[in-house]
């Protein structure tokens, strides 16, 4: 379902993501179900698509503390050092400069898995924490796996701080490069 979202595919996201539901709606377990949920709130705050994860939410009383940490998480909310502690790993950095700390472009570089690194730098965004080194960053990474739908995003956000620096070539720059992107439909 990620990867048909990353792709713009927005109806093969759909059905893929209904056809999980379904499965895991057997088992009874509503962390499973919720861990599902989160898995796609986290691939449309790697897209700078930020909007509640009411799919989540539903479940939020009968999920665990991890769970919860993250979903926080993935809406920018600043964490305790115990809830912080309950994110994966690769998500602590960003977490802990929400909370407070310094957002340091090469604490997001170290996260070596791509969609991890894309929802580290989209939480920072979504908290006013990201650099212009990390969108440049988050654009190299959505670039380098073919992820249409992210990079379209983080690199509208490049042209649009273009623009408002009064760089019109790099402003232009941008615009055929968002143009290629999407001419590959």
């Amino acid at each position: 379902a990620v990867a048909a979202y990353f792709a713009g595919d927005a109806r093969v996201e759909a059905a893929a993501f209904e056809r999980a539901r379904s499965e895991l709606a057997r088992t009874g377990r509503p962390e499973l179900m919720a861990r599902a949920e989160l898995m796609r709130c986290a691939a449309r705050v790697a897209s700078l698509a930020f909007e509640p994860c009411d799919g989540f939410e539903q479940l939020r009383h009968d999920v665990g503390v991890p769970e919860r940490a993250y979903a926080d998480h993935l809406a920018a909310r600043a964490l305790s050092r115990d809830a912080i502690e309950q994110l994966p790993p690769a998500q602590r950095a960003a977490a802990t400069a929400i909370a407070g700390g310094a957002a340091s472009s090469a604490s997001v570089q170290s996260i070596d898995d791509p969609l991890s690194r894309l929802i580290a730098i989209g939480v920072l965004f979504q908290a006013g924490r990201a650099d212009p080194s990390m969108i440049t960053l988050a654009v190299d990474t959505a670039s380098a796996q073919g992820w249409r739908r992210p990079l379209l995003g983080w690199l509208k956000v490049q042209a649009l701080r273009a623009e408002r620096a009064g760089d019109a070539d790099a402003a232009q720059r941008l615009q055929r490069r968002i143009d290629l992107v999407q001419s590959g439909k």
